[in-house]
């Protein structure tokens, strides 16, 4: 008889613990979006300027770019397209974009010793 009550109550109990552990996974990864996103925008000149479906545009632009003299006129045009804005809205921007640009010129990244130390 007490064999009966414990397979239902150990079975909830694991359901239970496997819920919690996918909620916080989910979380976590929430987290990790938000702050890839956040790194984004600051990446992106003008950014806060922008509605989210223009910087979608804006990154696939960039990528999308065949060469570094094509993703730095995408860039510039960009720049000059954000100063009007800005200047429209009566907001300041800085004179020059963040460093790094869209994110996806030739940069540091992770070459030769840009891993994690072990």
């Amino acid at each position: 008889m007490m064999m009966r009550a414990t397979v239902p109550v150990s079975m909830l109990a694991a359901t239970l613990l496997l819920s919690a552990g996918f909620a916080a996974a989910a979380a976590d990864q929430e987290r990790t979006q938000e702050m890839a996103q956040a790194q984004d925008q600051e990446r992106i000149y003008g950014s806060q300027l922008m509605t989210r479906q223009e910087r979608v545009e804006y990154r696939a632009k960039i990528r999308a770019a065949k060469t570094v003299e094509e993703r730095e006129r995408i860039r510039k045009e960009h720049h000059e397209k954000m100063k009007e804005r800005a200047k429209a809205r009566g907001v300041t921007l800085p004179d020059e974009a963040p460093a790094g640009g869209g994110g996806m010129g030739s940069g540091g990244g992770m070459g030769q010793g840009g891993g994690r130390a072990r």
